[in-house]
């Protein structure tokens, strides 16, 4: 109810009137390489067995500082990474907080969602069978993107200048719904129109131009998941050779791109370099024909709420039953009891529920922006847009803390892997509770 109460708020600024140009702005953009500089574990796939091996092209963290004309302030970082765990999120707001006198709300972790970046933190850590010089790589890095995250946001502070922001919509279609469509068959279905499932193909995109009109910054989201490529070396997958395409056509802008609601979407065909190499073409196209067109001005001023739901799991794990299943031969259900063995001893209980973030930015009087946490079901982006109109509505996932799939109602009922099987990897205890939506 909190979220939602939340979201009500923001739907009702999203009918006032703005009260100031659009020129009223001040932009201020950073960008820092984070590929590794060793090879280490990737994540993404539980069945790779060793290391990175060379890269196809870098990975980067990137922030954006927007100020408006009452002096609020709000910062969005996206990273070519997997997710971001709780830790670090948490840890880095609060120093983003301290640096900048910045509310919670203020700041945005987003992810690309990459396959193909390194293990960070302990997301995903019941997928990976890390020895300790592999965990203390994982350790070291995750260290160091934090401070690489905090000096990036410094770095965009420092380059504040006036700007002049707009916004707009676009297309791009090869997202499939994967749980709908088998991937064997994608090819033939598309040429046939016979494509089913429920799809988000919108392509939002914010554009942030200097005083003389120049653009600065990119930005824009799609619902689909970054799984093009499957091998050894480091990549953005389609979203980091998106990025590059819109870099190559405009070189003095920096182009950031976030995950919308794809989990339960695939690019399809995959598995190909070039695969991934022409969805990002597609998607700089599709953000080329925006920027070209006529794009709506931002004017007003900046909102920003936070909160965190609990989400409640189905059913907790006995002690016995844990201790069973860690004797298991399948590895992945054997790693997760004993790391909830582990929070059990460390934490005296399992926790019942999870510490959900669910964020709302009201870009002046241009679009309201959802912000959710973890791998989010398309569901929710078709049900925001459909509950919040007639505000322009973006919906990213994979924000603030990646910790688990989350599951429409439907979704949960059907099961599968985004309904409950993927908890294992993400060493979650049970399937969501039935109110999770």
């Amino acid at each position: 109810m909190r979220g939602l109460l939340l979201l009500g708020i923001a739907l009702a600024l999203a009918l006032c009137g703005s009260t100031f140009a659009a020129e009223s702005w001040q932009a201020g953009v950073a960008r820092v390489k984070i590929t590794p500089e060793e090879p280490m574990w990737m994540a993404g796939y539980a069945g790779r067995n060793h290391a990175a091996e060379g890269k196809l092209h870098e990975l980067w963290a990137k922030a954006l500082v927007l100020r408006d004309a009452e002096g609020r302030r709000a910062v969005l970082v996206t990273l070519d990474v997997l997710g971001v765990p709780r830790d670090l999120s948490q840890q880095v707001c609060a120093e983003l907080m301290k640096r900048h006198e910045l509310e919670r709300s203020a700041i945005v972790l987003s992810t690309t969602h990459t396959h193909s970046g390194p293990v960070i933190g302990y997301n995903l850590r019941s997928a990976y069978p890390l020895d300790k010089a592999e965990e203390e790589k994982v350790v070291a890095y995750t260290a160091l993107l934090a401070e690489k995250i905090v000096s990036v946001v410094g770095a965009a502070f420092e380059d504040l200048q006036p700007a002049k922001l707009s916004w707009g919509e676009g297309k791009a279609t090869f997202a499939v719904n994967r749980r709908e469509n088998k991937e064997a068959e994608v090819a033939e279905r598309r040429s046939a129109g016979t494509l089913v499932g429920p799809f988000d193909h919108a392509l939002p995109v914010l554009a942030v131009r200097g005083e003389e009109g120049k653009l600065r910054a990119v930005v824009c989201g799609y619902a689909c998941h970054a799984t093009v490529l499957d091998g050894y070396q480091w990549s953005g997958d389609w979203p980091g050779f998106a990025a590059e395409e819109i870099e190559r056509a405009h070189p003095e802008a920096t182009a950031m791109i976030w995950a919308g609601c794809g989990a339960d979407q695939n690019p399809l065909p995959r598995r190909k370099v070039e695969y991934a190499e022409e969805y990002g073409r597609q998607l700089a196209a599709g953000v080329e024909e925006v920027l070209g067109g006529e794009m709506r001005p931002i004017g007003g001023t900046l909102t920003c709420e936070y909160a965190e739901i609990e989400l409640g799991f189905a059913r907790l794990p006995t002690r016995e039953e844990l201790e069973e299943t860690a004797k298991s031969t399948n590895r992945y259900e054997a790693a997760r009891a004993k790391l909830l063995i582990a929070a059990w001893d460390r934490d005296g209980v399992l926790q019942e529920a999870y510490p959900y973030p669910v964020q709302a930015w009201r870009l002046g009087d241009g679009p309201l922006w959802v912000i959710l946490g973890g791998e989010v079901v398309v569901d929710y982006a078709l049900r925001f847009k459909l509950e919040l109109a007639p505000a322009a509505v973006w919906v990213a996932g994979y924000a603030n803390d990646v910790m688990a799939y989350i599951p429409s109602r439907r979704v949960l009922t059907e099961g599968g892997y985004e309904g409950g099987g993927a908890m294992v990897y993400y060493a979650l205890p049970s399937p969501w509770a039935p109110t999770v939506e």
